[in-house]
Order: structure tokens, then sequence, then C-alpha cells
């Protein structure tokens, strides 16, 4: 990872999946079909996808030599980096709800 996306560190990655997987707990049984037990799960699922999806558009724009995937948004690298973590996430998150409930 130190390779791929220098500022990555797992400091953030265990920052990131325990935040999730707290709101998820909080918040999910609210707004989906999910219950009590389930919602962490997902925040699990969601904060380690997230990751893995942002670290591998990072790999991806980094071997094809591309520092911004765009200029919609100056300073922010581009449309790619505020949907990166969405890569694995959405459809784990999709498969996961749809396992579950329907």
């Amino acid at each position: 990872v130190p390779t791929v996306s220098p500022k990555k560190t797992l400091e953030g990655l265990v920052g990131g999946v325990a935040t999730t997987t707290c709101l998820a707990w909080l918040i999910a049984p609210h707004l989906t079909p999910l219950i009590t037990w389930q919602a962490p799960v997902a925040g699990l699922i969601i904060g380690f996808a997230g990751f893995a999806g942002d670290v591998t558009i990072s790999a991806l724009k980094r071997d094809l030599g591309v520092k911004d995937s765009g200029t919609l948004i100056p300073g922010h690298g581009g449309i790619l980096d505020r949907v990166d973590s969405l890569t694995f996430t959405a459809p784990l998150f999709f498969h996961y709800l749809y396992y579950l409930h329907y």
C-alpha cells in the first residue's frame, strides 16, 4: 500500500473501518431492512471495501502514470477520487442486502 498510495496508513484503515462499523450499527437499522447484528457486518464490509476500492483506483492511476483523473473538481484529483471507494462498496453492499433480505 505505501508504494501505491503513500498517504494511506494502517491507523487510517482501522479508524475508518471502526467508524463505519459504529455508524452502521447506529444508523442502518433505521434506514435499511438490516437488523441490529447485520448492520455492523455491513459496516465492516463497507469499510474494507471502500479502502480496497480506493487503493485499487490509486494503483490503476499510478500504473497508467495519471496524477489526476480529470479537472472537473480542481485540486481534488478528478471525479475518480470522489467515487473510487464505491468501486467495490456499492456492489458488495447491494449483494449483502439482496442475500439477506430478498
